[in-house]
């Protein structure tokens, strides 16, 4: 997440908070595809647009229970999805389960049943690491997807030990602001 993608994101929280004409619109706009990416991977397109049309609404009217300081936007919001989507679920008393690559894939999903927390974890962790600047993505990355040490990592991006030491505190503290909020939803 650019900078400036960051500071629009805290103005479209304030305005949310706030009840700001408008702020409805500028938080679907920012985080519409994330929270339809979410449900679409368990529901089908039809029923994943009006979950997340759902969230949004439940969002807006829940607004005052959003607090800042417990997290970003978007894990409140994915928080409340995974509620929406268990319901849903419930509602046609089937099991969470994939669904199926919509662009052609031949191949079956490889898990049959999905834990729909752990893919709101998941898109929360890749949104979250998207806010890092490239080498502290990098960095965290390599620490934490690829298990490597301090010294390899500072031996693969040739720089300071002290440095990838630095990005990984830092990066971490970063996406422990973005990741806080899924867990505080709504009940």
């Amino acid at each position: 997440m650019t900078e400036a993608r960051e500071s629009a994101a805290a103005a479209v929280a304030r305005r949310f908070v706030s009840g700001d004409d408008g702020a409805l619109e500028a938080l679907y706009k920012l985080y519409g595809t994330l929270v339809y990416s979410y449900c679409g991977r368990t529901l089908d397109a039809a029923r994943a647009a009006d979950a997340t049309q759902e969230v949004f609404l439940a969002a807006w009217r829940s607004r005052e229970r959003y607090r800042p300081e417990a997290g970003a936007l978007a894990g409140w919001l994915l928080g409340i999805a995974r509620f929406k989507v268990v319901d849903i679920l419930r509602v046609e008393g089937r099991q969470p389960s994939l669904v199926p690559e919509p662009y052609g894939s031949t191949s079956d999903p490889v898990v049959e049943c999905a834990d729909v927390t752990s893919i709101g974890e998941r898109m929360l962790v890749a949104e979250a690491m998207s806010t890092l600047p490239e080498r502290p993505r990098e960095v965290v990355r390599l620490a934490f997807f690829e298990d490597l040490t301090h010294a390899q990592i500072a031996e693969r991006c040739e720089v300071p030990l002290g440095t990838v030491k630095s990005d990984i505190r830092r990066g971490l503290e970063k996406m422990r602001s973005q990741l806080g909020g899924f867990d505080d939803a709504l009940g």
